[in-house]
């Protein structure tokens, strides 16, 4: 039955349905707005090429916590400057955060 599927369907069509990266988990929670799911977390968006926007998180380690309560996107933005390292998590493709 798979090589009637992959005639009968289009390529990005089956792609879809094998990889499920239109569904957003977990539901109904916005992901731009991390602020409300993860202490110490706000979103920033770069571009790196013309037209192509790459959405990231900017999450403080714990130990700085006290001092990010309530801070604005420019601190947090200052704060990638500083001494301390930067870990970057590379989750994939699925299309969410």
């Amino acid at each position: 039955s798979v090589p009637f599927l992959i005639r009968l369907f289009p390529h990005h069509l089956l792609t879809k349905f094998v990889f499920l990266n239109f569904l957003a988990f977990p539901f109904f929670v916005d992901l731009r707005r991390p602020e409300l799911l993860l202490n110490n977390t706000i979103s920033l968006y770069l571009t790196t090429e013309p037209d192509i926007t790459v959405g990231i998180w900017h999450t403080v380690p714990g130990s700085r916590a006290a001092e990010a309560q309530g801070k604005d996107q420019r601190w947090y933005e200052e704060a990638l400057a500083d001494h301390h390292p930067v870990i970057i998590y590379l989750h994939g493709n699925g299309g969410t955060r």
